[in-house]
């Protein structure tokens, strides 16, 4: 019997789980079409959303789902919620894969706060030269705080581009490396990063930069998620799925 597993996905992690059980189950990648040129998978995938959870659910007895996965970003709270709602729905088992976020050491310099736009408020009343790193989503609160100078980087373009008067905007695609990202704070005479809490070290480069050059980060928490099985690593998961896709003879039945 050939097991059917729904991957959630959107990170690294996601692509390497993929990646991992293809061999011993039929894994199906589902991403949310938010990035315009995702990067190759390697297995089926399916753009686009459900239409919530009851889509979800709906998907998932339609395709005999047997194994859902959530392993999208950590901030796709909402995501989040449907699967561990769809999951009940349909009866799907479910697991989560969860990254865990970074804490601050010795030399940081974190600013903690809810919400992009409360970074916005905390970025204060005087002009700063600020590195958004959020992503092209969650910008647009910053329109909100037009006094500022603003390197934005994201892997897809800005559009429409923000309604401040004094924008650089960067393309480019992880892994940022500390070096790479100390020469750019410095290029571009940085004095504060916002940054989501992704964690991992695809983009902790920037965090590591910051705190060598004594610059601010203001940090968005992470949001509330649902309470599932989860695991940290890709090789956790892996070995959490073996319960569900081994075959019937070795489960002695």
């Amino acid at each position: 019997m050939t097991h059917r597993i729904l991957i959630l996905g959107g990170t690294t992690e996601a692509r390497q789980l993929a990646g991992k059980l293809a061999a011993r189950a039929s894994v199906t990648l589902s991403l949310a079409g938010r990035t315009e040129s995702p990067v190759a998978q390697g297995v089926p995938v399916r753009t686009g959303g459900f239409g919530g959870a009851d889509g979800l659910a709906a998907y998932l007895r339609k395709e005999h789902i047997d194994l859902l996965i959530d392993a999208t970003h950590p901030y796709a709270a909402q995501i989040s919620a449907n699967a561990a709602q769809a999951a009940r729905v349909a009866g799907v088992p479910i697991l989560a894969l969860r990254r865990p976020g970074w804490e601050p050491v010795e030399g940081d310099r974190w600013t903690l706060v809810d919400t992009s736009g409360d970074a916005a408020q905390a970025l204060g009343r005087a002009p700063r030269r600020v590195f958004l790193a959020l992503g092209r989503q969650e910008v647009a609160a910053f329109e909100a705080a037009p006094q500022h100078h603003y390197l934005i980087r994201s892997v897809d373009p800005v559009e429409p581009k923000l309604a401040v008067p004094d924008a650089v905007y960067l393309l480019a695609r992880g892994p940022f490396h500390e070096a790479e990202e100390r020469a750019l704070l410095e290029k571009h005479r940085i004095d504060v990063v916002v940054s989501k809490n992704s964690g991992g070290a695809a983009t902790y480069g920037k965090i590591a930069a910051a705190r060598v050059l004594g610059i601010e980060v203001v940090m968005v928490r992470r949001p509330a998620l649902p309470d599932v099985a989860s695991a940290e690593t890709v090789e956790q998961l892996a070995a959490m799925v073996d319960h569900f896709v081994r075959p019937t003879d070795e489960r002695g039945v």
